[in-house]
């Protein structure tokens, strides 16, 4: 079981994302009004114990620097898989993909040369739509 830490979007893709008050999930999109939406990684979840460790390395990072819809606490990519599904706030995802391959012009790279999203990010498809917000439950379904 983890925790909504915080919500983030973009207007465009590449780009850091920022913190807003909720997010809507729609089935089969991802995000609405994000950068992301409609693409094959339609949302995306970062543990924020790991933004944590980052700013060892670069003491202003902050949620949604590495471009994560959902900044979590509470649960690792360690602990999922593609295919499990997740109760997440009033929204329903399904695992599609763990890690990515970090485009080239990465900020964070850049500037600490490295960046967690390759084996850390989490990646689904919105299965039931739904409002998300700070403090919601996410919780293992199963898969």
């Amino acid at each position: 079981m983890g925790t909504v830490q915080a919500v983030n979007i973009s207007d465009r893709k590449g780009e850091k994302k920022h913190e807003v008050e909720s997010i809507t999930l729609v089935e089969d999109h991802g995000v609405e009004n994000d950068a992301h939406g409609g693409s094959e990684r339609q949302v995306s979840l970062l543990a924020f114990e790991r933004i944590e460790d980052m700013k060892k390395e670069l003491a202003t990072l902050k949620a949604g620097d590495f471009a994560e819809n959902i900044t979590t606490t509470g649960i690792a990519a360690s602990e999922l898989a593609p295919g499990m599904r997740l109760a997440v706030g009033g929204a329903e995802l399904e695992i599609t993909q763990i890690g990515k391959t970090c485009h080239h012009g990465c900020a964070i790279r850049k500037q600490v040369g490295y960046c967690i999203m390759p084996k850390e990010g989490v990646f689904g498809r919105v299965v039931r739509g739904g409002e998300v917000r700070p403090g919601d439950r996410i919780e293992i379904l199963g898969g």
